[in-house]
């Protein structure tokens, strides 16, 4: 399988050495180039066509909202990843406007980091949990359509709750979809989070309660 291409774009030096560390202990995840600037990251992805850019908001010359702006504008395949300190509904909705299909925080871990890139490179969102529900309310605010709980959610973690619910343990999880534990392990603590739930019981209820598995008889 080849390996997801990334770019890497923070205008701190020991910060943006310190993410290219991480990013090279992930298997399959490989830096094709790191620039320090908005406009620099723009012609590295013209040049380096990178599968994902992992993008600083906070830039000199051409910041990161505008640079992800041109990107997903010019080269629509190419995944942006906002990696910032601000945790702000405002901070959220602009990325969301510049087409990222992605947004970290500076304070995740290395497991949180991985999944975000993994679930971005296959096509999928990533919001961290504690700014996905600003654009769970803006969604709502706009007048549509009541959300149903599930679309707060991946595919994986629809995925993975499903298994849960059906009463499988962690390393089953992991073996069924070939994952490590660690990352199941993840994925469940996110589930907790984003759906304000606290244990592994109340994932149950909720399964039970939207219909995604049926409660034994």
């Amino acid at each position: 399988m080849s390996k997801v291409r990334v770019l890497l774009a923070e205008d701190h030096q020991l910060v943006r050495a310190g993410i290219h560390a991480l990013l090279d202990k992930m298997g399959g995840v490989s830096v094709v180039a790191e620039v320090s600037d908005g406009q620099a990251a723009v012609k590295a992805v013209e040049t380096q066509q990178p599968d994902l850019v992992l993008m600083d908001i906070a830039m000199p010359g051409l910041n990161g909202l505008e640079a992800a702006g041109r990107i997903t504008k010019s080269w629509p395949k190419v995944k942006v990843v906002i990696l910032s300190i601000h945790a702000n509904e405002e901070y959220l909705r602009q990325a969301l406007k510049a087409g990222v299909t992605g947004y970290l925080l500076k304070g995740a871990d290395i497991q949180e980091l991985e999944l975000a890139i993994r679930t971005v490179s296959k096509g999928e969102s990533y919001l961290t949990p504690s700014v996905a529900r600003y654009a769970i309310e803006a969604y709502q605010h706009e007048g549509a359509r009541p959300l149903n709980p599930l679309d707060r959610l991946s595919p994986r973690q629809r995925e993975i709750l499903q298994l849960i619910a059906e009463g499988h343990s962690t390393k089953e999880i992991a073996f069924r979809l070939s994952l490590s534990a660690k990352t199941v392990e993840t994925h469940r603590s996110q589930l907790m989070e984003r759906l304000d739930i606290r244990d592994v019981a109340g994932l149950v209820r909720f399964a039970i309660q939207v219909g995604l598995v049926h409660p034994s008889s």
